[in-house]
């Protein structure tokens, strides 16, 4: 059995060992994004799928009218005016701090009375004498989400709080705005996201987050003092110097001793951290991405926000009176003005579980609903949904499909009252009626746009790194890396510890 183990810990640690490198360094990135914003990565360092091609990679994820022929479109490459003609496109990224991340706009508003207002990844920003200047909101994590101004009111959503703020005082004091619980409320948290600050170390805050950092750390170091007790019987066949042969053999010892020590004591937590990681991306994620568990006692989960974390966008339906929030969980609505529990719609449009990313009004109790599963036309009330791509009923199975479609919608913006532009992630900018008016993406706007090392470090997490490689079998890399990950952590720690049990008086 202690041969099995140490042969198959062997070799399937040589196939891990590169991809496991690349997760961990990731992996500790992906849990400081804030502090890392101000760093890019060029897009020609990258395969050239990871290039701006008609406006791909949600470039754009909205537009709004401002005023005249001067149209603002807002998303991944920050915001930019334009007009009707699409023709000339002049930066209006100035305030922002450095760093692409810095400018990825989710939201946007503007209105001659309270001005231009945008919503970002790390807070709420107005612009003012041509430039940006951030904006104080009552909460330490103000990932904005939407910013919607509604009569003399400015509402804006992070994913878990509501903020309001009033002509009265310049649009400049921010309140909070108590959000009932739902309907359906059970007290309990989405296993994705469980599994997610699991794996992240978010469940127990900072402090979590540092320690998960620790795990990466100690994958690089297993890693590495694994490859060189690999490496060194070959260098010492070819050494002839028997002081050098001595030092390499001591320098081999004390490494494979730290190997199994550091091995062996945390190897709880590495197997846990691999594990969670398994079932955050496709097809393991399938599954679970429905499934509710109870909430962890004493851990982030257990907030007495009913909506911590969940909220994704808002609307206002001005003819109907009535509030509409998109949540993680599905669409919400209230005809009170938050007085009372928000109602669920018994029948909802399909969203992937990567989040909503189109949320418009089109008439009274129509609404435009687009995400990685599709876009769709949706009137709640009737509970008709139309597949705007294919011009079908949706009709819902019941049953959980893949979280990305064939067209994964990343935005929409309609240019006037016959053309409306769809951004597909992949694939770009097409028009679901009449013709398509934009031009290729300006070079000044791909020069002005590199890819943050964050998310450059997401897609090698996710292992979308290697698609252009793989094509559609890259989906599989994570669930084929982490089970020889698995392997080999098990494999290696029984190693350790029937050798150890084999020594005397051991």
């Amino acid at each position: 059995m202690l041969r099995f183990f140490r042969k198959y810990h062997k070799w399937f640690s040589l196939f891990a060992t590169f991809f496991i490198l690349f997760f961990a360094v990731s992996g500790i990135v992906l849990n400081h994004r804030e502090l890392l914003s101000g760093m890019d990565v060029t897009r020609n360092l990258l395969p050239p799928a990871y290039r701006y091609n008609n406006w791909n990679l949600a470039a754009v994820k909205g537009s709004v009218k401002a005023g005249g022929d001067s149209i603002l479109v807002f998303g991944n490459i920050g915001v930019w005016l334009t007009d009707t003609t699409f023709k000339r496109f002049q930066d209006l990224n100035t305030g922002f701090p450095k760093g692409i991340d810095n400018r990825k706009i989710n939201s946007l508003s503007w209105s001659p009375v309270s001005g231009l207002y945008a919503g970002t990844l790390f807070g709420l920003y107005h612009f003012h004498k041509g430039a940006w200047v951030k904006a104080d909101l009552p909460v330490d994590k103000p990932r904005v989400v939407k910013v919607l101004r509604e009569g003399d009111s400015l509402l804006v959503m992070t994913r878990s709080n509501l903020f309001l703020a009033t002509a009265a005082s310049g649009y400049r004091k921010f309140s909070e705005v108590n959000v009932p619980e739902g309907e359906d409320s059970d007290g309990k948290v989405g296993l994705f996201k469980t599994l997610w600050v699991i794996h992240s170390g978010e469940i127990y805050g900072f402090a979590g987050m540092v320690i998960v950092d620790c795990v990466g750390i100690i994958f690089i170091i297993l890693c590495i003092t694994g490859l060189i007790y690999f490496l060194v019987p070959y260098r010492l066949k070819t050494l002839e110097n028997e002081f050098r042969r001595s030092k390499l053999k001591r320098f081999n010892r004390s490494s494979l001793k730290w190997h199994n020590v550091i091995g062996s004591w945390v190897i709880a937590i590495l197997l846990l951290n691999t594990a969670t990681g398994m079932f955050l991306r496709p097809p393991l994620l399938i599954p679970i991405a429905s499934k509710r568990v109870t909430k962890l006692k004493y851990t982030e989960l257990d907030n007495p926000n009913p909506w911590f974390d969940r909220f994704r966008d808002l609307l206002y339906d001005k003819e109907l009176k009535r509030f509409l929030i998109a949540t993680s969980e599905g669409v919400y609505y209230s005809d009170d003005n938050f007085k009372s529990e928000l109602k669920f719609f018994p029948v909802q449009p399909p969203v992937s579980v990567m989040g909503i990313n189109v949320f418009q009004k089109t008439g009274p109790g129509h609404y435009l609903v687009g995400s990685f599963s599709g876009i769709f036309e949706w009137e709640p009330e009737t509970g008709h949904t139309l597949d705007c791509i294919t011009r079908t009923d949706y009709v819902d199975t019941g049953q959980s499909g893949p979280p990305f479609g064939n067209v994964t919608v990343a935005g929409f913006i309609r240019c006037n009252d016959t053309t409306g532009i769809l951004f597909d992630y992949a694939h770009g900018a097409f028009a679901l009626e009449g013709k398509n008016p934009l031009p290729p993406v300006p070079l000044t706007i791909v020069a002005a746009s590199p890819i943050s090392l964050w998310n450059t470090s997401l897609e090698i997490h996710t292992g979308r790194i290697f698609e252009p490689i793989l094509g559609p079998f890259y989906i599989l890399v994570v669930p084929l890396v982490g089970l020889a990950t698995l392997f080999t952590l098990i494999s290696g720690f029984f190693s350790w510890w029937l050798g150890k049990r084999r020594k005397p008086g051991k």
